[in-house]
C-alpha cells in the first residue's frame, strides 16, 4: 500500500507546485490606491479611486478619454471587474498605441468593447480610431446576452502571438487572429457622449491583474474564428476543419465552368496574394472541383468602381442530355458596386445588391440600426453558412443580413415567380459546387477558405 501511496503524494505535490507557480505569474495592474504607472491621455473625463475602484465620470464636450499604463505589453493575460452604468459605452484599450505623428497622438488599437445599448456587443473586438471592427459579437449571438447591465462582470482578454481571445463572466465571445502580434499599452475608456443628460455617468474597474510570465490561450470553445491575416489558416481553425481554396498562389482547388484554361494573362490571374479578373471576360466562371452541402465559407473581395461578379453556391449542371457544354447555375451571393452598377436598382427592392441573394432576396442595409458597410476599391469580408437543416445565411463585412431556409415554402414560391421556374430544382441539390462569377469587371478575391459541417 505504501508503494502506491508515495507516487500519488508525489503527483499531487507537484499539480500543487504548478498552481502555486502559475498563481505566482499574477501581478496587479493597478494598487489600488494611486495612478502610479498610469497617464491620462486624450480627452479630459473625470478619473477616480474610491474604495481600491477606478472610476470614470463622462464629462460633456469631452472625446474619447483613457486612463492608460505606461508601460507597453504584448503577451499577457489580463483580467478585471467592470461595472458600466446603463446608456454609457465604454471598453479597455489593449496592445494601444499613442503617437504624434498618428492623428496628433489619438490612443488607436484594440479595444475589448463595453456596450450597454440595444447592440449589446460587450466583449468584441474593435480597432479604436484604426481599422474599426475587427470581431463584432454578431459572429457569437449567444454571448450578446452575457453582460450585465449596471451589475459587475468579469472580463479576461487573451494576447499570445498574433491571437486574441475575450471572456465575459466565463463565457468566451472573441477569437480573432491578426497579420502579427502588436505591442502596445493598456487602458480605460470612458467614451465622449452626444447626450448631454449622460454627463456624469460611470463606469468602474476593480481587480486588475496580469499574466505576463505564462500567457497562454485558452482552448477554443468552438466559436467562430475570425482571422484577418490573409490567405492564412491558424492552428485553431484547422482544428476546426477549414482548409483554403485559395491560399494567395495555388489555383488547383478550381477548375473552368465551360472547358478552357481560366487561369492566363488574359482571365483570371493568381498575383500578389489575390485572385483577380481581368475586364473582357476571357476567363469565364470557375468552380470548385470539389462539391459542398453543409459548409462554412468565408472570403475576401475587392470590387472596382462598377464592377459586377457574385459567388454562386449548390451550383449544378442545368444543361440538358443533348447540351454540347455544360450549364452550371445557383444561388447567388451577389458581389456588385450597389451603386454605380446599375443592377443595383434593377430587380425587386435591392435584391441585386451585394450579399443580396441574387435576384431573390435582398440583403439588410441596416442591422441592429447600423448600416452595413460596403467598400469600393477596398477588401470587403464576405461570409456564407449553409446549416444542415437547410438554413442558409449570407454575411457582409461582420453582419448577418440574409437568411432563408433552402426548399421552404416561401423559397419555392419565390422560385415560382422568378427567372430560375423553369429550372428544375434549382439550388435544391444536395451538394454543390462554388462558383466564382466572371462578369466581365475588375473583381479581386482572397483569403477564400470552406469548412463541412
Amino acid at each position: 500500500m505504501e508503494k502506491l501511496i508515495r507516487p500519488l503524494i508525489a503527483t499531487l505535490v507537484l499539480i500543487l507546485a504548478s498552481f502555486a507557480s502559475y498563481a505566482d505569474d499574477w501581478a496587479p495592474l493597478f494598487n489600488g490606491k494611486s495612478f502610479d504607472g498610469w497617464k491620462q491621455r486624450g480627452g479630459e473625463a473625470e478619473y477616480a479611486i474610491k474604495n481600491g475602484e477606478i472610476v470614470g465620470t463622462s464629462v460633456a464636450g469631452m472625446p474619447n478619454s483613457f486612463m492608460t499604463t505606461e508601460k507597453d505589453y504584448t503577451d499577457f493575460v489580463l483580467e478585471f471587474e467592470v461595472w458600466v452604468q446603463d446608456g454609457l459605452n465604454s471598453g479597455v484599450q489593449f496592445r494601444s498605441m499613442s503617437k504624434p505623428e498618428y492623428r496628433d497622438g489619438r490612443v488607436h488599437g484594440y479595444q475589448f468593447e463595453l456596450d450597454t445599448a440595444a447592440r449589446a456587443w460587450t466583449a468584441g473586438i474593435y480597432d479604436e480610431a484604426n481599422r474599426g471592427w475587427l470581431y463584432p459579437v454578431e459572429y457569437n449571438e449567444p454571448a450578446r446576452a452575457y453582460f450585465k447591465n449596471e451589475q459587475w462582470n468579469t472580463a479576461r482578454i487573451e494576447c499570445v502571438g498574433n491571437e486574441v481571445q475575450t471572456f465575459l463572466n466565463g463565457k468566451q465571445v472573441s477569437h480573432l487572429v491578426d497579420d502579427k502580434p502588436i505591442t502596445g499599452f493598456i487602458g480605460l475608456q470612458v467614451h465622449s457622449i452626444k447626450d448631454e443628460s449622460l454627463a456624469g455617468y460611470q463606469v468602474r474597474w476593480r481587480n486588475l491583474r496580469i499574466n505576463t510570465k505564462s500567457p497562454k490561450l485558452s482552448s477554443p470553445e468552438g466559436i467562430y474564428i475570425r482571422n484577418i491575416a490573409p490567405n492564412t489558416l491558424s492552428a485553431s481553425e484547422k482544428r476546426q476543419g477549414w482548409s483554403l481554396l485559395f491560399d494567395g498562389k495555388n489555383t488547383s482547388a478550381w477548375k473552368s465552368a465551360r472547358g478552357i484554361n481560366p487561369f492566363t494573362k488574359e482571365g483570371w490571374v493568381a498575383a500578389d496574394g489575390a485572385l483577380t479578373i481581368n475586364p473582357g471576360g476571357k476567363g469565364g466562371d470557375i468552380i470548385t472541383k470539389k462539391t459542398y452541402g453543409a459548409f462554412e465559407l468565408d472570403f475576401e473581395f475587392r470590387l472596382s468602381k462598377g464592377a459586377n461578379s457574385g459567388v454562386k453556391y449548390f451550383v449544378a449542371n442545368h444543361a440538358g442530355p443533348n447540351a454540347k457544354s455544360p450549364r452550371y447555375l445557383g444561388l447567388e451571393y451577389q458581389v456588385l458596386d450597389d451603386e454605380v452598377h446599375p443592377d443595383g436598382k434593377e430587380g425587386v427592392v435591392g435584391n441585386r445588391t451585394t450579399a443580396s441573394l441574387y435576384d431573390l432576396i435582398p440583403r439588410y442595409k441596416k442591422v441592429r440600426d447600423r448600416s452595413v458597410p460596403l467598400l469600393i476599391g477596398k477588401w470587403n469580408h464576405g461570409r456564407l453558412v449553409s446549416l444542415p437543416n437547410g438554413t442558409i445565411q449570407h454575411w457582409l463585412n461582420g453582419y448577418k443580413v440574409l437568411e432563408y431556409e433552402r426548399g421552404s415554402n416561401i423559397y419555392d414560391a419565390l422560385i415560382a415567380r422568378s427567372k430560375y421556374a423553369e429550372i428544375e430544382n434549382f439550388g435544391l441539390s444536395e451538394k454543390g459546387h462554388i462558383l466564382l462569377q466572371d462578369h466581365k469587371d475588375l473583381v479581386s478575391y482572397r483569403s477564400i477558405k470552406i469548412r463541412e459541417l
